[in-house]
């Protein structure tokens, strides 16, 4: 059972992650959202409320969602999840994430622009920070439509986790085209982490295309 005090430390951690993310430019107004996954069996996570400047967030802007990301009954606040929350309850399902950023960083929503088919990125020293090698590996990011159901999101997501592409390295990230992107990781910090640096890749490979 989660408790209020798990969910009001779990919005001051986001509420500072929120903070972090639109001085940066990439959650600007209402925009993007962020989860922490309280519990697995059943699945919970604190996700950012709705319609909430995330430059300004407190500890009580978070609620709290079930696995597939709608609110729990109970809470008298009248604040409801972001529209995200089921994208977000599907990545903690399937990837085990303990925590997910989705933020409207312009170089991901160019990429996403560029390459539908996905970001391929090779080569970089940068990519280490995601788990992979500097030299000789090839790296995608996956790009999905965007929609507003989101469990078809989920499901283009899942298709694309599950089952990559042969000699394709599985990335901590999704960009949802015309929108933005989507990281994870184990934490928060990692989600952070994971957050930045594919915004450095994305930003790089859209800086140095080819002009076609």
């Amino acid at each position: 059972m989660t408790s209020d005090e798990q969910l009001r430390e779990a919005g001051t951690l986001l509420a500072a992650e929120a903070e972090r993310f639109a001085a940066m430019g990439w959650m600007r107004g209402t925009s993007g959202n962020l989860s922490l996954t309280l519990s697995r069996d059943p699945l919970r996570l604190a996700v950012t409320a709705s319609g909430l400047d995330k430059g300004e967030l407190g500890p009580d802007d978070v609620v709290l969602v079930d696995g597939r990301g709608e609110l729990l009954p109970g809470d008298l606040r009248g604040l409801v999840p972001s529209a995200e929350a089921g994208l977000h309850a599907r990545i903690a399902a399937v990837t085990g994430a303990g925590a997910a950023v989705h933020v409207h960083a312009m170089a991901a929503v160019e990429a996403g622009f560029h390459w539908p088919d996905g970001v391929v990125l090779q080569d970089l020293e940068m990519l280490k920070g995601i788990g992979h090698s500097a030299h000789g590996e090839r790296v995608v990011i996956p790009v999905v439509q965007n929609s507003q159901d989101m469990a078809e999101l989920g499901d283009r997501f899942e298709e694309l986790y599950v089952r990559p592409a042969d000699g394709i390295a599985e990335v901590p990230g999704l960009i949802v085209a015309s929108h933005g992107i989507y990281a994870w990781g184990a934490t928060q910090e990692d989600a952070r982490r994971h957050t930045e640096i594919l915004e450095w890749l994305l930003r790089f490979t859209v800086r140095t295309r080819a002009p076609r």
